[in-house]
């Protein structure tokens, strides 16, 4: 569902791929959604390691880069906007994206923590109060989930700060709870439940095989380098507007950096720390986006109506451009 619906905005039949998609080949952007599976990324990483495996490592700068040139147009992204007269409709099938906050969901982790640890009466009492905050965190996150659809790029940036902050504040509800709950456990306990996130760790890697990329050792692919000479021949910049483009190049580089130097996925090895370390790239990554933010705004305010059309449109013919290459390739390979 997800892939599909990613794939909407691009116009190729038999495309599979997309210079927006991880290296692990999910998604940080589906239409005007960010982050799709935010919840369960973060407490899958939190509560079963897998290290730079884990999809929660694999956004990041990619992400900003396609919330500046997204690669779907008016017309991709017209199945998220309502008909006329309806505009619950366009809200639902954005919420559809957004994961479930029913406790059935996103208590299902605390039950199999139960199942490994047996806890005592006092354990049980601080997992109760674990799963209370997991559900609260969970509808946090999706309350963030966007109920309209952004067509520029400092709308996409402004939806993608949004859905970080609530992220950010879903990790602050849970990481109380758990840090006290996991301080109640005895050491073979804590070892049981750190044995079953080396098994999901082993499992994650086997199922990635020779394709499989980590998220920290990820390399900047050509189709995501600053597109500077498309911007000149699509704006043709005033000499003003140069100097708020150059500013703009500037802070994505420095976003770039600040993104790459604080992927360390590896070096927390409990629960918690995994948590605190989810926390604080989180952070890391609203201070990039707010950067890059910050300064799309300074540029797009300059903009006449034309120019923001033409770089609306870098996206989509970014877009084309790599499905034509990725079909000849395949081509190529037959």
């Amino acid at each position: 569902m997800i892939a599909g619906a990613a794939l909407a905005g691009w116009h190729h039949n038999g495309s599979r791929g997309g210079w927006w998609r991880h290296g692990n080949g999910g998604y940080g952007w589906v239409g005007p959604l960010f982050w799709p599976f935010a919840y369960f990324d973060i407490y899958d990483y939190a509560l079963w390691g897998r290290g730079a495996t884990a999809p929660f490592w694999f956004y990041g700068h990619d992400d900003i880069y396609a919330g500046l040139f997204g690669p779907y147009d008016y017309e991709g992204l017209a199945g998220y906007l309502p008909p006329r007269g309806a505009p619950d409709v366009a809200a639902g099938r954005l919420a559809s994206l957004c994961g479930d906050d029913s406790r059935e969901v996103a208590g299902l982790p605390i039950e199999v923590m139960a199942q490994v640890i047996d806890p005592a009466e006092a354990q049980r009492a601080a997992l109760d109060e674990l799963a209370n905050a997991s559900v609260t965190s969970a509808q946090k996150i999706k309350a963030a989930c966007p109920t309209t659809v952004a067509l520029t790029a400092p709308g996409r940036l402004a939806s993608m700060q949004q859905r970080i902050e609530a992220m950010m504040s879903g990790v602050a509800t849970v990481q109380p709870p758990l840090e006290k709950f996991y301080g109640l456990l005895d050491d073979e306990q804590k070892a049981r439940l750190n044995a079953v996130a080396d098994d999901q760790g082993r499992k994650s890697g086997r199922r990635g095989n020779r394709s499989f990329t980590r998220a920290c050792d990820v390399t900047e692919p050509s189709a995501l380098r600053w597109p500077a000479e498309e911007i000149e021949a699509r704006l043709r910049p005033t000499d003003a507007q140069r100097t708020s483009l150059a500013a703009l190049q500037d802070a994505n580089a420095k976003a770039a950096e600040m993104l790459s130097v604080s992927c360390r996925a590896d070096d927390a090895i409990t629960p918690p720390a995994r948590l605190a370390a989810a926390g604080k790239r989180l952070d890391t990554m609203l201070q990039a986006v707010r950067q890059v933010r910050a300064a799309l705004d300074g540029f797009y305010a300059t903009l006449n109506d034309e120019q923001k059309a033409q770089f609306e449109a870098i996206g989509p013919r970014r877009t084309s451009l790599a499905d034509r290459s990725d079909m000849m390739q395949r081509r190529g390979r037959r």
